[in-house]
Formats: C-alpha cells, structure tokens, sequence
C-alpha cells in the first residue's frame, strides 16, 4: 500500500528532485540527497528507493545526449555492454522486489555509506586513470569487464547510489580514453535506470504522485546544473553531499 503524502510533501519532493538533477550534473551524488528526502517524507525505505529510481531516469537521458559525438564508432561495444548492463540492472531489481524490505532496511545504511565513499574518492580515481592511460582505443575489451560490469548494474538495479563512479572506475581500468569511459558510463547507467523503471514500474510500489513532480524537476535541474557545472566548485559541494550522505547512513543505522 501506497504512503499518502500531502501537497506540501509533494513541493518538497518537487524541490529537493531539483537540487537533485543539478547536484548529478555537477558532482554526482543526487540519489544521496532525493532517496533520504523521501524516507523523511514518510515513504517506507523500499518504495523510497524505486521512486527515486524512476524519478531521476530523465536525467540520464540528458547526459547521453551530451555524450553523442563520443559513441561515434561504438555501436558493437554499447550493444554488448549494453547487454550486460540489461542483466545487471534486472538481476539487482528483482531481487530488491523479491527480498523481504527487512533485509533493505538493513542493507541500506551499508549502500548509502559506500555510495558517499565512493563519491569522496572519486576525484583520485579520476586522477590515477588520467595518468595511467594512453590516448589509443582498445582494440578489445578485457574479458573481466563482463563480469565487474555485471556486479557494478546489479547493485544499481538494487540501489543505485553512486553507480556512476562504479562504473566510471570500471569502464576507466578496461579502457584506453578516460573520455570514452565516461561516456560509456552515462549510456549504462540510463541502460541500468531503464531496466529499472520497466520493472519498478509495473511490480514495484513506485509513489507516482511523488514521480509527476520529482522527474521534471530533477531533468530541469539537471539541465541547468549542466550550464553552472563550470561556476560552482565541485569539490566543496562534493564534500557537504559526502558529508550529507555519512549523516543519512548513521541515521538510518539508528533506524534499524
């Protein structure tokens, strides 16, 4: 059953999905800040998680499109990324449905303290990509990129958070050009969240009232968080989203 929430509630989630597009646009991290929002809000930890999984999917088809002119000549290797992606991001959101939420519940403070560290290192696994990598392209990709692939979309069918820095770190170690890593990064991700809506949206207790204000506002602030991406100092808003992210962990910690 559905958690009532009141037209208040809706301006709040309306608000906070805003800040959440931009956040993603600039430093990445959105889902630290929309996810608590909803569970704050009332919405049980589940139902939480698979409305901020739907209500962000618009932002991921932005920064495809902003990757375009990166995927020229890659359509074998997005395909079978791709495919794999498909699997991941099925495996992880079934089995989010299918397992008890007491088992979510618990699970979660662990995801959301590793979704902030990940986000915390991110820019020194940036750094060590840069200056390990050659300007060439890989003329294959390492079998093993398959199955951390796999792993990486199934813990963002399952939650999501930070799985663009996963995937970044992946798809950076497998590859030649960090560019096109990170590119490849946005298009499995939105691959991912598809998945993810599809299922959620059919089986899961996805809020709809929250999705019909939160995903526009999160694709408007994503838009314009793209524009301000070079005025705003990443570091310092990544530092408050980490520390924000700790916070919500040992809260829901708390919570248990």
């Amino acid at each position: 059953m559905l958690t009532a929430v009141s037209a208040a509630d809706l301006l709040v989630a309306a608000a906070v999905a805003f800040l959440a597009g931009g956040v993603n646009s600039i430093a990445g991290g959105g889902s630290l800040i929309l996810f608590p929002t909803l569970v704050a809000l009332g919405l049980g930890t589940v139902e939480a998680n698979v409305t901020n999984s739907v209500a962000q999917w618009p932002g991921y088809l932005g920064g495809v499109a902003g990757f375009r002119a990166e995927y020229a000549g890659q359509r074998s290797r997005l395909l079978r990324l791709g495919t794999v992606a498909v699997l991941g991001g099925t495996a992880g959101s079934v089995l989010l449905l299918t397992t008890p939420s007491e088992a979510f519940d618990v699970v979660v403070p662990v995801l959301v303290l590793l979704a902030s560290s990940l986000l915390a290192f991110q820019p020194l696994v940036t750094r060590r990509l840069k200056r390990t990598q050659s300007d060439g392209v890989a003329p294959r990709d390492p079998r093993w990129l398959y199955a951390a692939l796999f792993l990486a979309t199934t813990y963002g069918g399952y939650f999501g958070g930070a799985l663009g820095v996963i995937l970044v770190g992946v798809l950076g170690l497998a590859l030649s050009r960090l560019a096109l890593a990170n590119a490849l990064k946005s298009a499995l991700s939105a691959v991912t969240a598809t998945v993810s809506l599809l299922i959620f949206g059919v089986f899961g207790d996805v809020h709809w009232g929250v999705v019909a204000v939160a995903a526009p506002a999160s694709l408007l602030g994503g838009f314009l968080g793209a524009r301000i991406a070079t005025r705003i100092p990443a570091t310092a808003l990544r530092v408050l989203i980490v520390g924000f992210g700790v916070a919500v962990s040992v809260y829901l910690f708390l919570r248990i």
